[in-house]
This record gives C-alpha cells, structure tokens and sequence, in this order.
C-alpha cells in the first residue's frame, strides 16, 4: 500500500502545485458547551494521558475530595496487576480553588498494546489506553486552537472515529481565559479522547492567564494541569513550557516550542534548542517535527506578523537541523506553504502548516490576503483537523479534514519527503547548531 502511495506522488504533488483558495463557505457558529461532572467527590474525572520517554506514560486526573495518587493497570479488562503511585497538587487562581490534581507515571509498557486502568482506587470507572507503535508507520493527529463549541465536539468526534498514535496540539487549549471552571469543563469534554491516547501539548496565549496584580504568574491552571515530559529523556528542557521527544523508535523527533516564553538568542529555551537539534542523529531519525503557537508564516489578515519576532530568533536553527514540517496554530483558519525559508521558497526548508481552526469559540478567521502568496500552497478558513502518518523513513503523508456538516471531508493533502532522505539537503549546513 505504502509504495503504490509513493509511486503516484509525483502525480499528486502536479496537481497540488498550484495555490489554491477554498470557496468552502462554513455553517453557522455553535455553542460554547459545558459537560457536567457525573460522579462524588472521590470520583476520577478529566483523565488524560501523555508519553513519557519511550515505554512510559503519565496519567492525570483531578478528584474533589482527597483520594489517592494511584493507577491500577493490566492488559486484561478489570484484571490490574501492576500500580503507580504518583504526586497531587493543587492551585488556586484569585476566587477559585482546583480540585486535587493527581498524576502518576506508569510502565514501562509494551508498544502497541492496550492497557486497562482504573485511577484513585475508584471501582466505578475503568478506562483504557493504546500505546504507541515502536516502529513506523506512526500516525499523529495534529489540532489547535481547540476549545469546547458544537464544532469542537465534532472534531473530538471525526479524531476518534479514524486510528491514530498520538495527538499534537500546538497551543490554545480550553479557553477558560482567566475563567477557570472551563478548565475543567474542557478536561471533562476531552476525557473520552485525552484518556486513550497520548496527547502531547505547548501552549498558546489562552494558557497565559496573567492578571498584573491579582494574578502576576502566567501559566498557572496549564502547568498545574496539562503536564509534559520536559524532564525526561535525552534532552530535558528544564521547562514545561517546551520540550521534545522522540516516537517510533527515534525514527521521528519532535520539538514543542514555547510561543509566549522568552526564546531570543542567549535565552534558555534558545539555549535549549541549539543543544536539542544538535544531538540528533539524521542517519537514523528520519523525520524532525516542530510545533508553535503563533505561525511563521501567514497569508490570513488574522495574527499577521505575531510570529516573526521567534521566526527570526530561531528559523535558522530548524533550517540548519533540516527539519521537516512546522505546525502551528493561533490562525483560526488552515493554511498550508510549501517548504520555505528567510521569507521564500526553499526545497531544503519546513513546509508550514496552520491548523488553528479546532473548533474555538472566537470563530473563524475568514479574510486573506490577496492575491495569494506563491508559497501558500492551500488555504480554506474551516474547522478540521490534521493527520500525519509517517508510511517510512523516506516519506509521511499529510492530510486535512474539514469539519463538513459533521462530516471530516480531506480538502488537503500532501506527501512529505524526509529532508534527510534528499542528497541536496542532508549535507551539513554550515549553521551552527552548538
């Protein structure tokens, strides 16, 4: 299948090489909803997980009342061998006070395997879990800008109607901006799918949360609850706020960057990032991803310009490292560029994708630029959602998915080649890395 996909790529690419303006007019808004907790107190509820190194993975869930810091887990429906203690912690934001906020590290795992678990000792509820693969194809679900409206919960549907591995989400999470009950109203709409599958995040501006004087401290609600793997691993980043790792083996490395934290030359994340790129091996990772909140490059008239100041503190180190694809979100439309670099198109540069159009309650943002720039491959200003799989160490296939009526309809898709794979980009650039 793999390779009858690769043989009609250059077909595919000649029909996709001309840019291109959906006419697609989007239905009408839906409402913002708030799901309801169902359970007592000690009940576990907004359970999410994410990987944790290469056999491991948190779970974090939050419980009204004290309950412990414990998952039970097996790969047997309600048979659990195995259990993790972990860390509660709580926040408390002007007026309001979290729930406990439970996480505990499990594994190590095996790949590819399903796992049953139950959290806090709470007979009530069992969920489950699928690990990833150890070797490709690996498929990523990519998403920003998600929310909690009727067309977030129709995305939440079209993701979990069709297989993936992980899930990528370049910022912009609940939309509680400085509200923060819909933190946990988004913690419980996402459970179903947070729950069963990694999902790995970074933040965007809705995670700020900063009030001069009532609340100096930024970020506080996301890192109490959404806590990443900047720790772990090869790399550690000393911040939750950016981070990397590395899937299917090491055959795909993965960058989350922070948006809305300092990163100009000489800063830690700056610092971080030299040394991240630099240990990676291109002979035997073949595809290196990135992920931002506000994007590089954008031809909508929304945000235009908000990514340039980290475009220009940190471009020519994804360049040099060659990496292959970078998302972003903030946009609340989708928009895909060829491979560009220094404001241009370049065969050895990221292609770019925007995917910030998860199902916000802001809407859409509608008007582009005209005309259409030449690098601007695909634009639409729709909700959807993104899926890269990598098929191999030579190629990935990417795909949008409009939200259609309720229907997730591909109105994009592309093939990537690895950068590493291409002979005029794999030698060594003459950027530093160090």
């Amino acid at each position: 299948m793999a390779m009858a996909n690769v043989a009609a790529l250059p077909l595919l690419v000649l029909l996709l090489a001309a840019a291109v303006t959906s006419t697609y007019v989007r239905p009408t808004p839906r409402a913002t909803l708030s799901v309801l907790h169902d359970g007592d107190g000690r009940t576990p509820q907004q359970v999410h997980i994410s990987a944790v190194g290469s056999d491991k993975m948190r779970v974090t869930w939050i419980t009204d009342d004290d309950a412990p810091a414990t998952v039970e887990y097996g790969t047997v429906s309600g048979e659990y061998p195995f259990s993790a203690a972990g860390n509660t912690t709580t926040y408390s934001y002007i007026l309001y006070n979290s729930g406990n906020i439970h996480d505990a590290v499990v594994g190590p795992l095996k790949p590819s395997t399903t796992y049953y678990y139950r959290c806090s000792n709470d007979t009530s509820r069992e969920l489950s879990f699928r690990t990833p693969p150890a070797s490709l194809p690996f498929k990523f679900v990519v998403v920003g800008d998600l929310g909690q409206t009727g067309w977030t919960a129709s995305t939440l549907r079209h993701i979990a109607a069709d297989d993936y591995d992980m899930l990528l989400l370049p910022g912009d999470l609940s939309y509680a901006d400085f509200y923060q009950p819909r933190w946990d109203t988004f913690g419980r709409l996402v459970e179903p799918v947070a729950s069963a599958r990694p999902w790995m995040v970074t933040e965007g501006n809705h995670e700020v949360e900063r009030i001069p004087l009532l609340h100096p401290r930024p970020f506080t609600a996301y890192n109490a609850r959404w806590r990443m793997p900047h720790d772990a691993g090869a790399s550690p980043s000393g911040s939750n706020l950016y981070y990397s790792f590395e899937v299917a083996g090491g055959a795909v490395h993965v960058i989350m960057l922070g948006s809305y934290t300092d990163y100009a030359a000489g800063s830690s994340q700056h610092r971080w990032l030299r040394r991240d790129l630099a240990r990676i091996d291109r002979a035997k990772t073949a595809f290196v991803v990135a992920l931002v909140h506000a994007p590089w490059y954008n031809s909508n008239r929304a945000h235009r310009g908000e990514g340039d100041a980290m475009r220009a503190a940190m471009e020519e180190l994804l360049y040099g490292a060659r990496v292959d694809a970078v998302f972003a979100g903030h946009v609340h439309a989708y928009e895909r560029f060829a491979r560009v670099y220094g404001g241009g198109e370049d065969v050895c540069g990221p292609v770019h994708v925007t995917v910030g159009d998860g199902g916000n309650r802001e809407g859409l943002a509608t008007r582009y630029v005209d005309p259409q720039p030449a690098a601007s491959a695909f634009r639409e200003a729709s909700f959807g959602h993104g899926r890269l799989e990598v098929v191999n160490a030579t190629h990935a296939l990417w795909t949008w998915r409009r939200n259609d009526d309720d229907e997730a309809v591909i109105a994009d898709e592309v093939w990537i080649t690895s950068l590493a794979s291409n002979p005029a980009c794999n030698k060594k650039d003459s950027i530093s890395l160090y």
